[in-house]
């Protein structure tokens, strides 16, 4: 067989990551080794599960292991595992680029991290292989995939190149040679040479990886330095804190603590457990589409998935751990995990339980529970239209800004405890900015009467609200659509003189200003929810917002332009002078000009866009020039 040798390049994203990783001043080396053999553990369970599902693949599975070899006299540590192995072109995909999305935004936590002198980044993210490079003068990576013949070789010094080569000698698996640093204790550089060190480091970070990690020494047989004990197996009280702190940035790859912890077991027809946690902050691809989740798939310790989908819905996506059910096939295919009537019911037990735990948190600890809010509560509110078997357990669980306090969100459950007598109804605005509505002509006639209003803000909000319809058995009402109506049944009989007067007064101007505005408004009329604004845009009660219009048209969706209502403040100046002017001359083609000046007003009280700013500025200037 002929040898094949190359030397290339690294892409420019991983090239100026291993900058980072050579030159860095973070004090967590020691996290290049626990990268190392959580490659390797991932590499057993692939071959693990590939053997199973690949009948034809002739590989011995008996003694699937992990070993770390040292010697101190060519200053070298090598972690070996006899797992699936690569091939030369899952070499050169997986080593010299890094595979993943986000890069970039890696690259910019990482460059801050550095910047902020944060000491527990490096090795947090996932990045792995190329953590070795803090510790290391040169790599050398020997591996053969199962089921072929060819191994590759591949070695760098870090520096932009890397050199690769085929060879015929290699064993199955995969080895991995780190031509160490020299000690520098300044630099939290320590001598991985050093047995005790690697015990040290292997209990802390690895003791829970189901393979045994294996020590070779060379006076002795190989020394099992992990206890293979699934922490999810064992009983709550026999785990201490440490050791869920450990396991979580395991499968989570964070660097800071989880909020909370949730250990269940499930028995019965269907027995399985779970561990998982809640982060305490939101990972920089929470809101991407190929973004990770985080649950991962044993079936009795035997890893089946990662980030398995079926097990937990995509609006609680930012919770990580591992399940391990019992009675599954061990080649079980995710598009039969969909269809799995066991699975669904581990799937509806989780979200209970991870619901029920938030809501426990938001009653016990309620700063903590803000913090979670304040991370993940968007996402949460995707699960009112996605999972409406839960909407009511959601609900209890929403913090939203409302016009009662200018700092501190409300429940829903608070917002109806505070409602006025003989209110019926729940009260909101949906708008892109909390000042932005608290300013809207829609609160006047709200906060004149002293109602409370709803404040939302999410993009997530102009959706679910119309699809819930209603809480606690009070119907949610936006203020900036429909009539609205806060008068009693006594103060309605004594203004209905006066409205009637009104209506009559106005007719000719109402009717002036809808031929003048048909192209914009569908309706003119007077309004009762407006006390020092001189107009404002509603909606009729099933129309789209003008933002939910905007998000869709956004998204590519053809969506037909609404019309809304344009109300008039009988009561305003400008106003009654405008309906004066109309009296005096009906053909004053500044009425024209007024009604469009008008209009944009409302448009413009409100956050929304005008369709020709230019225009809008042109005759408002004309306008004020006529007036000096």
């Amino acid at each position: 067989m002929s040898s094949r040798t190359e030397t290339l390049e690294f892409q420019a994203e991983t090239r100026q990551l291993l900058q980072l990783m050579v030159h860095s001043i973070y004090s967590h080396k020691d996290v290049f080794l626990r990268e190392l053999v959580s490659n390797a553990s991932d590499a057993l369970d692939k071959l693990r599960l590939e053997s199973m599902v690949d009948k034809d693949l002739e590989v011995d599975t008996s003694d699937l292991h992990i070993e770390i070899a040292t010697d101190e006299q060519a200053r070298t540590l090598t972690v070996r595992d006899n797992g699936i192995g690569m091939s030369r072109e899952d070499v050169v995909s997986l080593i010299g680029t890094i595979a993943r999305s986000g890069t970039a935004e890696l690259l910019r936590k990482l460059k801050e991290s550095k910047e902020a002198g944060n000491q527990d980044l490096i090795g947090q993210f996932g990045v792995g292989f190329y953590a070795t490079f803090m510790v290391a003068e040169k790599v050398t990576l020997l591996t053969r995939r199962a089921g072929q013949t060819e191994g590759t070789r591949w070695e760098s010094t870090g520096e932009g190149t890397y050199v690769i080569e085929t060879v015929d000698d290699a064993p199955q698996g995969t080895s991995v040679t780190v031509h160490l640093k020299p000690v520098d204790s300044e630099d939290n550089l320590h001598d991985y040479t050093d047995h005790g060190r690697i015990r040290e480091i292997v209990k802390r970070y690895s003791d829970f990886i189901a393979w045994p990690i294996r020590l070779v020494t060379a006076d002795a047989e190989p020394v099992t330095l992990n206890s293979m004990k699934a922490l999810w197996a064992r009983p709550r009280d026999e785990v201490a804190e440490e050791e869920y702190r450990d396991f979580y940035r395991h499968v989570s790859h964070d660097w800071a603590d989880p909020l909370e912890t949730i250990h269940m077991r499930g028995e019965g027809v269907f027995e399985y457990e779970a561990l998982l946690f809640i982060p305490s902050h939101a990972p920089f691809d929470l809101y991407r589409a190929d973004g990770r989740r985080g649950v991962q798939l044993y079936v009795k310790r035997v890893f089946v998935m990662d980030d398995c989908a079926a097990l937990i819905p995509d609006y609680l996506r930012f919770v990580k751990g591992v399940v391990d059910a019992h009675d599954l096939s061990l080649n079980i295919s995710r598009e039969i995990l969909q269809q799995d009537r066991q699975i669904q019911i581990v799937r509806r037990r989780l979200v209970r339980k991870v619901l029920t735990t938030l809501k426990e948190m938001r009653t016990a600890d309620a700063e903590r529970y803000r913090t979670f809010w304040s991370q993940f509560g968007r996402v949460l509110k995707e699960g009112l239209l996605e999972d409406p078997d839960n909407s009511e357990a959601i609900l209890e669980l929403l913090c939203v800004e409302s016009t009662h306090d200018a700092t501190e969100p409300t429940t829903l459950h608070d917002y109806v405890a505070r409602m006025k007598e003989g209110q019926t109804e729940i009260y909101y605005v949906t708008g892109e900015h909390r000042a932005t509505l608290e300013n809207s002509p829609h609160l006047e006639a709200f906060r004149a009467r002293g109602y409370e209003v709803l404040l939302l803000t999410d993009p997530v909000d102009e959706v679910w609200v119309d699809r819930v319809g209603q809480f606690d058995g009070r119907s949610l009402r936006s203020v900036a659509k429909g009539q609205v109506d806060l008068d009693t049944e006594q103060e309605r009989k004594e203004a209905e003189t006066e409205r009637e007067q009104q209506a009559k007064e106005y007719a000719d101007l109402l009717a002036f200003l809808r031929d003048t505005l048909s192209d914009t408004v569908k309706e003119v009329r007077l309004s009762a929810r407006l006390t020092t604004s001189p107009a404002c845009l509603v909606g009729d009660a099933h129309d789209l917002t003008p933002t939910l219009e905007k998000m869709y048209r956004a998204m590519g969706q053809e969506v037909p332009i609404v019309r809304r209502v344009l109300e008039l403040n009988p009561a305003h100046p400008l106003v009654t002078g405008l309906r004066a002017a109309h009296q005096r001359d009906a053909a004053d083609p500044g009425l024209a000009e007024t009604a469009e000046l008008l209009y944009g007003m409302a448009l413009l009280a409100e956050g929304g866009d005008l369709t020709d700013p230019a225009r809008f500025a042109r005759v408002l200037a004309d306008r004020l020039t006529r007036t000096l």
